[in-house]
């Protein structure tokens, strides 16, 4: 039987045992550390923003950064659809409403057209949103320049998750920067991994503060715990941190590799009649983090359904894109605007493997893999 081909497994880089040996060596085996405030260190340098907080992860950094900007219950918050539910389950945290946007075509992500609207219609019924989320899907950098002279227009704060976008660029500005506050998430599927964490980076210093202060359960400056405020156990350990270094030290690297697998099956699957690619408008810098593909059934004559099963049998995982927020069960009463961009891309989308410790031999196995199911529709 062949090895299992993973859709984005982890990939260290060979420091990273290295710093956690070193917290073993010194005993900081807790929340907080040297090596967390060394990988902060490492994020503000590498994406070029003033303070960064490292938090247990991803989805912890929303929470806080919705909570920082003054999200209360009751309250709207746009945020895309097409999206993993992490970007949308913080809103529910604090009983606020989830507003829902459709995606565009260029980039898949939230739709600048489809936003003003929903503001312009929230405004009419009497609410203004307190925040908009936008995602960078799969790497790939949302228009960012035109969400945010929405949001100037309408003075709404960017909350921007570029979870899955470390290592993204838009005109040579890191993703994450963009927003009044940034996030981003090391999962053990990301990019880069710190087993699990996340971090909320911005510009302004008072809210990395504040974001730290919430984080360590809101402790007060006192010799006893006094609390004012509540706060949440949402810190990095020391220990994961050290991965983070080590990763950092490939980032880079990293970010080549999985360019160059998108590359790999767009040479090798191009041509496929009824098989397409998302590609970077000018200006925009994907790290790839996952490739996908777009099946279409009328000139393939298969789905992408069929694909992801016949995949499966050969032992490559893939998945379909991410099923849009506004058609969960759980978000089905939230407002949504849109024209049915998201339900296209969910039904027609797949993510194949994209890890960056793909030999060659694996994504031709998955490239063959995906050929037989067309053989098969041919025969």
């Amino acid at each position: 039987m062949n090895p299992k081909i993973w859709l984005s497994s982890p990939h260290m880089g060979g420091n990273e045992r290295k710093y956690v040996n070193d917290a073993f060596d010194t005993n900081w085996i807790a929340p907080l550390g040297p090596h967390v405030n060394g990988f902060e260190d490492d994020l503000v340098a590498y994406t070029g923003t003033k303070h960064a907080a490292a938090l247990s992860a991803g989805t912890a950094a929303i929470h806080l950064a919705l909570i920082l900007i003054g999200v209360k219950p009751g309250d709207e918050v746009i945020c895309q659809s097409m999206t993993f539910s992490a970007s949308a389950n913080p809103i529910a945290y604090l009983n606020a409403v989830p507003v829902f946007v459709d995606s565009e075509r260029d980039t898949w992500n939230m739709d600048p057209e489809k936003l003003r609207e929903a503001i312009k219609d929230r405004f009419s019924k009497g609410k203004k949103p307190k925040a908009i989320i936008p995602v960078h899907l799969y790497g790939m950098p949302a228009k960012m320049n035109e969400i945010l002279a929405i949001a100037k227009e309408y003075h709404i704060p960017v909350v921007e998750d570029a979870a899955e976008a470390l290592g993204s660029n838009l005109h040579g500005k890191a993703m994450g920067t963009f927003g009044d506050l940034g996030i981003l998430s090391f999962n053990g599927n990301k990019i880069i991994t710190t087993s699990g964490g996340g971090a909320l980076i911005s510009d302004n210093e008072e809210y990395i503060t504040k974001a730290r202060f919430l984080a360590t359960q809101a402790r007060d400056a006192a010799p006893h715990y006094e609390h004012s405020h509540i706060g949440y156990n949402y810190r990095m350990s020391n220990v994961c941190a050290g991965i983070g270094r080590g990763q950092m030290e490939v980032l880079d690297d990293r970010v080549a590799q999985r360019r160059k697998n998108f590359e790999y099956y767009k040479e090798h699957l191009a041509g496929i009649d009824g098989i397409s690619f998302l590609e970077e408008p000018e200006g925009f810098h994907s790290n790839r983090w996952l490739t996908t593909i777009l099946v279409d059934p009328l000139k393939s004559g298969t789905t992408r359904e069929e694909i992801r099963l016949h995949l499966e049998k050969d032992g490559i995982e893939s998945r379909p894109l991410w099923k849009p927020m506004h058609m969960q069960p759980v978000f089905r009463d939230s407002p949504y605007y849109g024209s049915g961009v998201s339900e296209e891309l969910f039904a027609n989308g797949l993510c194949i493997p994209s890890g960056s410790n793909l030999t060659e031999e694996d994504l031709q196995r998955v490239v063959t893999a995906i050929k037989e199911v067309f053989v098969k529709q041919e025969s």
